[in-house]
């Protein structure tokens, strides 16, 4: 018996990478899987249905149940296409795996507002229309009388939380606010039997290996039969952890890579000074410096 076993999970970007792997893993585990995958290039153009297929192909030849969605989730409507594929197809909901991400990486001063916006939509408000949904459903069914016991793990990012990179303000500021979101969803979501969780992985995607200053070290080689420290199949048994039914984790932020996870914390008073009246600029130029 897997870990899983009876519950239905919606991985998003799950075609490759690190969510191809949750996706692998989630069904060995005896979950059913909605993969998720628009199927697009590094910067979210295009579209190719291919990527989802294949790895519900790839679960279907194993033994799995799985089924493929492209919708986009930066849309509402996408969002909530999925969701509804999901209890449709299996009859329920129990997790949300939100994964998808792209990268349009430039310094802040030749940003353009498109690189900004697209790299928003898809990873924040990615992250918030799945979220959404699910949390209607969850809420509904709780309100029907229904017992739930579900998980939602996002995908927030280093460059978002503890290891800021030059080239990826919006990329930075994305994965930041999905670390927010996911303390905020974990307290209004506890009422309906719902846990919210948060990852910021480090392992060797497509989106990793494009990423200046940082490709060349994903890239290198591991000699056969050493343990390869940025395998994305690294990620992905926190994550199943994390939506298995038995699990009471809520609220919490992990760093994860290769064999080491962290649990982080956001911000919190390093020093602190204090007047009794109001400040002036002179007091605070030496006091702060």
């Amino acid at each position: 018996m897997g870990t899983l076993d009876g519950r239905v999970a919606i991985v998003t970007g799950a075609g490759r990478g690190i969510g191809r792997e949750h996706a692998l893993l989630f069904a060995r585990e005896g979950a059913a899987v909605v993969v998720n995958d628009l199927g697009g290039a590094n910067d979210g153009t295009g579209e190719d249905a291919g990527p989802a297929q294949q790895v519900v192909d790839e679960i279907v030849a194993a033994g799995g149940r799985a089924v493929a969605n492209t919708d986009n989730v930066a849309s509402w409507d996408g969002a909530e296409g999925l969701v509804d594929q999901a209890v449709r197809e299996f009859g329920r909901l129990d997790v949300l795996v939100n994964n998808a991400g792209i990268l349009r990486d430039a310094f802040i001063a030749g940003m353009t507002e498109s690189q900004w916006d697209a790299v928003i939509a898809v990873h924040l408000k990615g992250h918030a229309a799945t979220l959404h949904h699910a949390a209607a459903y969850w809420k509904a069914q709780t309100k029907a009388g229904a017992t739930v016991n579900a998980s939602v793990i996002n995908t927030a990012s280093a460059s978002g939380t503890f290891m800021p990179n030059a080239g990826q303000g919006n990329y930075g500021a994305a994965k930041a606010g999905i670390a927010a979101l996911t303390l905020v969803a974990a307290d209004e979501l506890e009422r309906y039997g719902v846990r919210v969780n948060a990852i910021a992985p480090i392992a060797r995607t497509r989106l990793t290996l494009a990423t200046p200053g940082m490709g060349a070290l994903f890239a290198e080689e591991v000699p056969e039969g050493e343990f390869d420290a940025f395998s994305p199949a690294n990620i992905s048994p926190l994550v199943a952890r994390l939506a298995d039914a038995n699990c009471k984790i809520t609220g919490k932020v992990f760093a994860v890579q290769g064999g080491a996870i962290s649990e982080l914390a956001g911000w919190h008073d390093v020093t602190t000074i204090e007047s009794d009246g109001p400040w002036t600029v002179a007091d605070l130029a030496d006091r702060l410096g």
